[in-house]
């Protein structure tokens, strides 16, 4: 399989409040995390694969993995709370704004602001202390948890991975088998070959007869309509906006083809220092955001509607039939939404140190706690 040439390039995301970005800290976390591409037009796509490095390591080391000043100093009975997304707003956010608009946040007590993180990486705004909560995938957390910073998930907010390997039908791309001689555009992240070898050998095609091309920002139906043959996507939102387009795609999800592929993302995720210094609001925080997909899952036009007065820009048809289709897979079989399987963190964790995306062993039963979530029952 080729390789991925030339940096991954990225793109500045304007802030839904603001951040102090006013300490330096921003440029070292933006150096130190490895490139994050940001897909126009396609703010679904696997863009979070970011491995933590030493200059991060050093700022979580010396205590700012934890809450920032604004919840230290905010009286108690409003806590104030930033929670980072990992994109521009979509429907894997649509509860954090559901749970904003309908108050479930200050019923326990919060004062949240959800933010972009810029040119950040959400989970590095989260180490250095700049947010006390962020979304992130269950790839990115585990190897930022092999650096040794100590971020943990809190709930899973998607049950299962809707993620795969999609083309243009008109490409007549229906197994793995087939990508032999097909050019893939990715983004340079370091999980993608190792999920295109996976999927390649277990359809028992040949993995090395793959072209990989690193497709900048161009966006799945820019890439697809030049010599791009497939890419790696989201179905709730880059497959339902080909059903819109007229365009459909023909899609191998990548968690059909290795059970340790079904992994979880995107997640919510914490720091360890925030849960021990400050464990009554994260129990807060992951309630309201609880009620908040709960109450999305079940109002799928009427949350539509929250995350477009949230997000303006958005494409409302987009907007509408991703909340229909993603609405459902919140919670789907777990007995809870947010509930996270032992199984699921071992699998994958295995999985990541088998194929050298991590190089050291991760303790995954550390990496995600169910602890704070509510009862089944409410």
């Amino acid at each position: 399989m080729a390789g991925f040439a030339g940096a991954c390039p990225t793109k500045h995301i304007g802030l839904v409040g603001k951040l102090d970005h006013n300490d330096g800290i921003d440029a070292a976390l933006t150096d130190t995390f490895q490139c994050v591409n940001r897909k126009n037009g396609s703010p679904l796509r696997l863009r979070h694969i970011a491995a933590i490095t030493s200059a991060v390591l050093v700022l979580a080391a010396c205590g700012d993995g934890g809450g920032t000043d604004d919840a230290s100093d905010a009286p108690s009975s409003t806590q104030k709370v930033k929670v980072a997304l990992d994109w521009t707003p979509n429907t894997n956010h649509t509860g954090l704004y559901v749970a904003q608009a309908k108050g479930f946040f200050a019923q326990h007590g919060l004062d949240v602001e959800i933010v972009q993180p810029g040119d950040a990486d959400a989970a590095s705004l989260l180490a250095a202390g700049k947010v006390q909560f962020a979304i992130s995938a269950q790839e990115s957390l585990t190897q930022a948890r092999a650096q040794n910073v100590p971020l943990v998930s809190v709930a899973a907010i998607v049950q299962h991975n809707t993620s795969g390997f999609a083309s243009p039908k008109a490409k007549d791309i229906t197994r793995p088998a087939q990508y032999a001689g097909k050019t893939y555009g990715g983004y340079g992240g370091p999980v993608e070959e190792a999920l295109l070898r996976t999927l390649v050998a277990a359809d028992g095609g040949d993995a090395s007869a793959v072209k990989v091309v690193n497709v900048g920002n161009a966006d799945f139906f820019t890439a697809t309509k030049k010599d791009i043959d497939f890419e790696w996507i989201f179905y709730g939102w880059t497959g339902v906006e080909a059903e819109l387009r007229g365009e459909p795609v023909n899609i191998q999800y990548v968690k059909d083809y290795d059970k340790a592929l079904d992994f979880y993302t995107p997640i919510l995720i914490t720091s360890e220092n925030q849960i021990s210094s400050s464990p009554d609001v994260v129990k807060s925080f992951v309630a309201a955001t609880s009620e908040g997909y709960t109450y999305a899952a079940d109002h799928s036009a009427e949350s539509a509607d929250v995350l477009l007065k949230a997000a303006p820009d958005l494409d409302k048809d987009l907007v509408t039939k991703s909340q229909e289709w993603l609405g459902p897979k919140y919670k789907d079989d777990a007995p809870r939404w947010g509930e996270q399987s032992a199984q699921v963190w071992t699998d994958f964790t295995a999985w990541l140190y088998e194929h050298k995306v991590i190089t050291t062993q991760v303790d995954a039963t550390k990496a995600y706690t169910n602890d704070f979530l509510p009862t089944a029952n409410g």
